[in-house]
C-alpha cells in the first residue's frame, strides 16, 4: 500500500517551489521522450526509467552541493539530470554518441561527469556502494568538507556490499550519505519475498548508524529529510542512512513486461504522482495558475527536444577509440 504523505512543513517561496515543480517536470519529460527514442530504435540495450520516482532524485539533491560527490544506481537519469548534467550530452550517451558524458562507451547506464562530481551510473546492484564509501574516505583523509552521497535501491540491500559500506563507514565514521530509493521491486521481486525485515531504514542499527524513512513520493518530505541527514553528516558524526519509499509507475526496464504485480496496485500508486500531488499543493498556496503551468511546460519541451536534435546531431565515437578507457593485462 502507498503511504501518505507525511510533509507538513512550511510553504517554499514561489521561485524555489517552481523550481522544484520545473525539475521533476523535466526529469518526467526526459524519460517519456527516451522511451519513445528506444521504440524508434534510436536507444539501444537497456534502458530503466524513472517515472514515478521523481521526487527522490529532486528532493535529495537539494541537501548536497558542488562539493559533495553523488554516486547513482543504473537508473540514474533522473539523479543526473537533479545534479544538473545538461539533458543534450545525457541523451547522446543514451545514442552512443561522442558527444555523450561518457563519450558514448557507457550508455544509458553508465552517466558520468567528473566536473559535477557525478560519479556513475553503475550497472552491477550494489555496485556504488563501495565507491561512495571510498570517496568519503577520501574526503575525510583529505580534510575536506565534501560528503558523499550513494543512491541505490531496494534489491541492493540484499547484496554484500550493502553490509560491507555500511559496516566500514561506521567503523571509519566516514561522511557518507546512504539513500535507499525503495521502489518495493528488485527488478521483478516483491520486497518481502527477498528481505525478512521490510523496514530497510531499521537495518542501519546492527552497524550503529542513525537512519529515517521519508515518503519518496513528496518532495518537500524529502528534502527535509536529505537536508537533515547531510547536516549531522557534515557535522562530523559519521554516515546516516535514508530510506526514500517510492514506486516506480513504468516497468524494471523497456524489455520487462512487468507480470509481477496488478495494475490496479500501479493505478492506486498513481494517484500519489509526485508532480501531481506537488503541483496540487502549490496551487492551493497560490503558488501556480495555468500560465506559469504552461510555460514550464513549454520550457522543457524545448530542452528535451534540443536534447534530441543534439543528440542526432553528435559523430559517433571512432571505432578505433573504444577500448581507450578499458584497463588491459599487463605487457607480458
Amino acid at each position: 500500500m502507498c503511504p501518505a504523505s507525511n510533509s507538513d512543513g512550511p510553504m517554499p517561496d514561489r521561485e524555489h517551489a517552481l523550481f522544484l515543480l520545473r525539475e521533476m517536470l523535466r526529469i518526467r519529460r526526459f524519460e517519456e521522450k527516451a522511451a519513445e527514442m528506444y521504440s524508434l530504435q534510436k536507444i539501444h540495450g537497456f534502458l530503466h526509467l524513472y517515472i514515478g520516482e521523481e521526487a527522490t532524485g529532486v528532493g535529495a539533491m537539494q541537501a548536497f552541493t558542488p562539493d559533495d560527490a553523488i554516486v547513482a544506481t543504473y537508473r540514474e537519469h533522473g539523479h543526473a539530470l537533479a545534479r544538473g548534467l545538461p539533458a543534450g550530452p545525457l541523451m547522446a550517451e543514451m545514442f552512443g554518441k561522442a558527444t555523450g558524458c561518457s563519450r558514448g562507451h557507457g550508455g544509458s547506464m553508465h552517466f558520468f561527469d567528473k566536473a559535477r562530481r557525478f560519479y556513475g551510473g553503475y550497472a552491477i546492484v550494489g555496485g556504488g556502494l563501495p565507491i561512495a564509501v571510498g570517496l568519503a574516505l577520501a574526503e575525510k583523509l583529505q580534510k575536506r568538507p565534501g560528503v558523499a552521497a550513494c543512491f541505490f535501491g531496494d534489491g541492493a540491500v540484499a547484496e554484500g556490499e550493502f553490509h560491507e559500506a555500511l559496516n566500514l563507514a561506521a567503523l571509519w565514521k566516514l561522511p557518507v550519505i546512504f539513500l535507499c530509493e525503495n521502489n518495493l521491486y528488485a527488478m521483478g521481486t516483491a520486497l518481502a519475498r527477498h528481505q525478512a525485515q521490510t523496514d530497510i531504514s531499521a537495518k542501519a542499527a546492527p552497524y550503529g548508524l542513525p537512519s529515517s524513512a521519508v515518503d519518496g513520493m513528496d518532495v518537500l518530505a524529502v528534502k527535509a529529510a536529505a537536508q537533515q541527514a547531510a547536516a549531522f553528516v557534515r557535522a562530523g558524526n559519521g554516515p546516516y542512512l535514508l530510506e526514500l519509499r517510492t514506486y516506480r509507475f513504468r516497468a524494471h526496464s523497456m524489455a520487462d513486461p512487468d507480470l509481477y504485480r496488478t495494475k490496479e496496485e500501479i493505478e492506486e500508486w498513481k494517484k500519489r504522482d509526485p508532480l501531481a500531488l506537488f503541483e496540487a499543493r502549490l496551487r492551493a498556496w497560490g503558488l501556480l495558475d495555468d500560465a506559469a503551468r504552461a510555460r514550464l511546460e513549454a520550457e522543457v519541451a524545448a530542452e528535451i527536444e534540443e536534447a534530441v536534435r543534439f543528440a542526432e546531431a553528435g559523430p559517433w565515437e571512432p571505432a578505433e577509440n573504444l577500448l581507450a578507457d578499458v584497463q588491459g593485462p599487463p605487457p607480458s
